[in-house]
């Protein structure tokens, strides 16, 4: 596998760039910016931000934000406010995108990163989506020939440059013992350097298909933070920044998310296990993954993240001490902040603005829309509105992703799509289809009231990873493994022909009761033909027993099977109302 050398040297030529200055003799403020999990979020139609209401404590504005000129405007007016800066994004930059991202292989989106201006990136579990290979011409540049079938587009606006900010982690290793991209890189401010180090979670062989991450280790991420960390410090770094793809939740489950309490009393999740055993070197901690808002202070250490999709961006002003070369925790403040956008109501953005410190309310005031970044956008979408509108379907009703345990009418519409697509003898005579719920990326429904047409960017937002179907056998003991291995119920969607109980405080390996296909049954002896995509049925999301499956036949894309099965019902698809497994 080639080692991205070209990275090391990008992050040695950053550093290089940044001409060394005079120790300084006053305390010097950097200001860190920070998005994470943009997923090629672009466009500003229909992102919307559940922000925590300051008049009414425990309830949420649901305030329209996001687009990337309009988060460009944010950073510029937040650079604009402060004497040095870096731009840092915490990985996911792309994969499982909208079409504006999608149809020219994520070039768009790592296009206007650059006119962003993003300083650093680490990397997330999708940018892996489509291989290492891809993802080494994704970053490194360079047209990507057509592939029959597929109407992505590269090179759409001209020669494709690649990423041109430095991208970094320390925690994959390649099978010759060689970083896959350089661990760290160095900043150096008014004189003082600072350490930015990568990591990616350890759990990317359940997220990732196997081949596209062949070759790869993912160490622990606080063993390889920390070791980076003692180079660094070995080295004179003393301030330094975790930028890492992993994440975790705060608040009592269900309530309003609170981004800007700092006790998080009721923090959870991976990311506050590994702050856990990060060396106290560690002065910042920059999440992402689980698409969260929360800006917590864990012993004097800030852990941000800024929800996802460029809904908004987490803003760290860092005090560095010219005597120690390191961050003056008890000087420095952090927020979160929403990306306001055309959308948003004059009387939602006055009341946050109120709310906020003067910095930061100055910038929120201050911000425009990026005027040649929107050009730039506008120019991509026009480039891909023929295909977005083209009409594939009707619908009757709304499609939601709000689920009931986890049984979410948008799952049902795609598992039954993907079971009718596969059900015949020629087609690999499936009896039904389990669909991944992290898979089922959007919602389908009715801007203006149902019924209404459906459009090939409505289902290619809702589907967007171009998987295959897969058609296999497993015996009906091996289904009730399968199903019983969720790490909680709605893991799985089923489709229409397959139904189960599921007992919550049962003990693992009992959870699964009246499990029927067909309204009968399941012999645990008897083998069953079982529809999954192409993601799930290489171990997918953890589920390692697909791997397992047998007689294996393949089908049509995922996107193809859905707008099939819209297309065979001329007066509308309506969601079923009724939930595929109970819960008890």
């Amino acid at each position: 596998m080639k080692h991205f050398t070209w990275l090391a040297t990008a992050a040695a030529l950053f550093v290089a760039g940044c001409a060394t200055a005079p120790a300084p003799q006053a305390p010097v403020t950097l200001r860190l910016i920070a998005f994470n999990d943009l997923h090629g979020n672009l466009e500003s139609s229909n992102l919307v931000l559940p922000h925590p209401d300051p008049a009414k404590p425990g309830q949420a504005l649901r305030m329209a934000v996001g687009g990337a000129a309009h988060q460009a405007g944010l950073i510029q007016a937040l650079r604009a406010g402060a004497q040095h800066s870096v731009v840092v994004s915490s990985g996911d930059a792309i994969g499982a995108t909208p079409l504006v991202s999608a149809l020219f292989w994520h070039e768009s989106t790592i296009d206007v990163m650059n006119r962003m201006g993003v300083d650093i990136s680490t990397l997330g579990n999708h940018e892996f989506d489509a291989g290492v290979a891809e993802l080494q011409r994704i970053v490194g540049g360079g047209c990507r020939g057509p592939k029959a079938g597929d109407p992505a587009v590269s090179c759409a606006l001209g020669n494709y440059e690649g990423a041109k900010f430095a991208i970094v982690s320390a925690n994959i290793v390649q099978d010759n013992g060689r970083p896959l991209v350089s661990p760290s890189v160095i900043r150096e401010v008014g004189g003082i350097k600072v350490g930015f180090i990568g990591a990616v979670t350890t759990s990317m062989p359940s997220l990732v298909v196997p081949s596209g991450i062949a070759g790869l280790r993912f160490i622990d991420e606080a063993k390889a933070i920390n070791a980076e960390a003692a180079r660094l410090q070995a080295a004179g770094v003393q301030a330094l920044v975790a930028v890492i793809h992993e994440g975790g939740s705060t608040g009592e489950p269900g309530s309003t998310m609170e981004w800007n309490d700092a006790g998080c009393a009721n923090r959870r999740g991976a990311i506050f296990e590994i702050e856990k055993q990060l060396s106290p070197a560690v002065d910042v901690v920059l999440s992402g993954h689980s698409h969260q808002g929360y800006n917590c202070k864990i012993n004097g250490r800030p852990v941000m993240q800024a929800t996802a999709q460029g809904r908004g961006l987490s803003v760290l002003d860092l005090v560095l001490d010219p005597k120690t070369g390191d961050v003056d925790r008890t000087r420095s403040q952090h927020r979160n902040l929403p990306v306001f956008n055309e959308k948003t109501s004059a009387a939602h953005r006055a009341l946050i603005i109120s709310q906020e410190p003067a910095p930061y309310a100055f910038a929120l005031s201050a911000a425009q829309p990026d005027a040649a970044i929107a050009a730039r956008v506008s120019a991509y979408s026009e480039r891909a509105r023929p295909l977005a509108e083209r009409k594939v379907g009707r619908i009757t009703g709304n499609f939601a992703t709000a689920a009931n345990n986890g049984d979410m009418a948008a799952g049902r519409l795609v598992a039954d799509a993907q079971w009718h697509s596969t059900r015949s003898a020629e087609r690999g005579g499936s009896q039904f289809a389990l669909m991944n719920s992290g898979g089922v990326r959007a919602a389908l429904f009715c801007r203006n009231g149902a019924p209404c047409d459906v459009s090939f960017g409505d289902v290619f937002t809702m589907q967007p990873f171009g998987n295959t179907l897969v058609v296999m056998t497993l015996s009906g003991a091996e289904i009730q493994a399968l199903i019983e291995g969720q790490s909680r119920p709605g893991a799985l969607i089923p489709s229409a022909s397959i139904r189960w109980t599921w007992r919550a405080n049962a003990p693992k390996g009992q959870r699964v009761h009246d499990l029927r296909i067909a309204g009968e049954p399941v012999n645990p002896a008897k083998d069953y033909r079982l529809t999954v995509n192409s993601f799930m049925a290489e171990g997918g999301d953890g589920f390692n027993a697909l791997r397992q499956g047998r007689n294996r036949v393949g089908g049509d894309v995922d996107i193809d099977a859905l707008m099939a099965f819209l297309a065979a019902n001329p007066n509308g698809v309506g969601p079923d109302p009724d939930l595929r497994y109970t819960v008890e």
